[in-house]
């Protein structure tokens, strides 16, 4: 059983997610979100590193998934996203997490079935996935899918003997 964090990032809001591994499926162990408030970049930064770092501590994962940047109409807005991001990353890096990143494409195809979902769509098919009762707010919902996303793409790699294996340059291939 294995304990999955994920991570969808923001600088304002940072969604997280942990999930248990079970073999059969995931069930739930947490989720929330990190909220940074309006304070300068580096201060917002601070709190997402520092939340992260909490949930790690708290719930022990050894792995994690996170959003990858995407390019949208704002290049401000995706700068942003990138060092939330990065702060992330870090906390987990720092305490040996095997980190994998995944497109909202992938995450949306491998939790709904379909890379055009919506946030509700995907919202639902996690609640139906975890079997939870109430609605997680949308940020921790996408974390949970990351998560989710997560889980089936290392159940597909674990036959393989690609989970956790190092390649070339020592990066870890999940």
């Amino acid at each position: 059983m294995t304990l999955i964090l994920g991570i969808d990032p923001g600088s304002r809001i940072t969604g997280y997610g942990v999930v248990r591994d079970i073999g059969r499926g995931c069930e739930y162990v947490a989720s929330g979100c990190i909220r940074t408030g309006s304070g300068e970049l580096h201060e917002r930064l601070q709190i997402v590193f520092r939340g992260v770092r909490e949930v790690i501590e708290t719930y022990g994962p050894v792995t994690m998934g996170i959003e990858k940047v995407f390019m949208a109409k704002n290049a401000d807005s995706a700068l942003k996203l990138g060092q939330a991001r990065g702060a992330a990353i870090v906390a987990a890096a720092e305490h040996g997490l095997e980190i994998a990143e995944y497109t909202a494409t992938q995450v949306k195809q491998a939790i709904a079935g379909t890379g055009g979902a919506d946030k509700q769509q995907v919202q639902l098919m996690v609640m139906h996935l975890l079997k939870l009762t109430q609605k997680p707010q949308i940020d921790a919902s996408d974390a949970l899918a990351i998560a989710l996303c997560h889980a089936h793409t290392r159940a597909s790699l674990i036959p393989h003997g690609l989970v956790g294996a190092r390649s070339r340059g020592g990066r870890l291939r999940l």
